[in-house]
């Protein structure tokens, strides 16, 4: 298989063994700028995925990289939970000039945590999913890059880990900002109960998930980074007069970090 080209926002497309053809495309409201959700690009969608002809692993990359601008940390080497936040993590070492190092290794085994019906279930899923890469990093400091924090049980057991395996210190920082409204358009994020954003626990996050200190990336931030190549991109067109019609307005819902949704809800 081979890249063809993205399906565009409305679009109604026939694939057929001969050609691809455009039924029709569904028009956008005069002047409403598109709403691409942004957390495909921090978590849901597959690294090599194209996107707004963007590569997801680069945004991710230079989400790290715009962390590591937010949020530096006086440690010894940069790693993660593996594997969705590798990209951001090797972007954010690469900034601090500090080693990207591996600290834990995935059992392929077991199935994702973020799903499971339970707290206690998601637990010991964690606690069976990575074992300790404890030799890399014995007696330093460490920064671990995770893509997104969004009930706080996942992190804690795995600080608990790291700490109880020789870590002497644990930053946590986030590639994406906190998550703080449920998604109406068909992703299924928790109740706004049980994100820990909305608890009273986020208030002093570290101390409630066992870490030397937590910093998310900002809403600013994560724009930016995913934007960053589109507007460049959008600019270059322009100034080569070419498909100028089709450079329109550059629009993400980040409806579940900032609670404004891209359409009015009705219920």
């Amino acid at each position: 298989s081979r890249y063809y080209r993205e399906v565009l926002p409305g679009e109604i497309v026939k694939i057929s063994r001969y050609d691809v053809q455009t039924l029709d495309v569904v028009p956008r409201p005069e002047g409403d700028p598109s709403a691409f959700c942004i957390f495909e690009y921090v978590y849901f969608a597959r690294p090599d995925s194209i996107f707004e002809g963007q590569m997801v692993y680069s945004v991710r990359r230079r989400c790290g990289q715009q962390l590591a601008i937010e949020a530096p940390v006086e440690a010894d080497l940069v790693s993660t939970v593996p594997e969705s936040a590798t990209p951001a993590a090797l972007g954010y070492a690469q900034k601090c000039g500090l080693p990207y190092v591996e600290v834990l290794c995935k059992n392929r085994y077991v199935g994702r945590t973020f799903i499971q019906p339970n707290m206690r279930l998601r637990q010991l899923g964690v606690a069976k999913k990575f074992g300790v890469l404890s030799d890399n990093f014995k007696g330093k400091r460490v920064v671990i890059i995770d893509d997104s924090i969004v009930r706080g049980n996942t992190i804690s057991p795995i600080i608990k880990l790291l700490r109880e395996s020789g870590a002497k210190e644990v930053h946590i920082r986030v590639a994406s900002p906190p998550i703080r409204f449920p998604c109406y358009m068909g992703i299924n994020i928790p109740t706004k109960e049980e994100l820990i954003a909305n608890r009273p626990e986020f208030h002093d996050l570290a101390n409630y998930i066992g870490a030397d200190s937590v910093v998310y990336l900002s809403v600013e931030g994560l724009v930016s980074s995913v934007q960053e190549s589109i507007k460049a991109r959008q600019e270059n067109e322009n100034s080569l007069k070419t498909q100028k019609s089709r450079v329109g307005k550059i629009g993400h819902c980040i409806a579940c970090l900032t609670g404004e949704y891209p359409v009015e809800l009705e219920w």
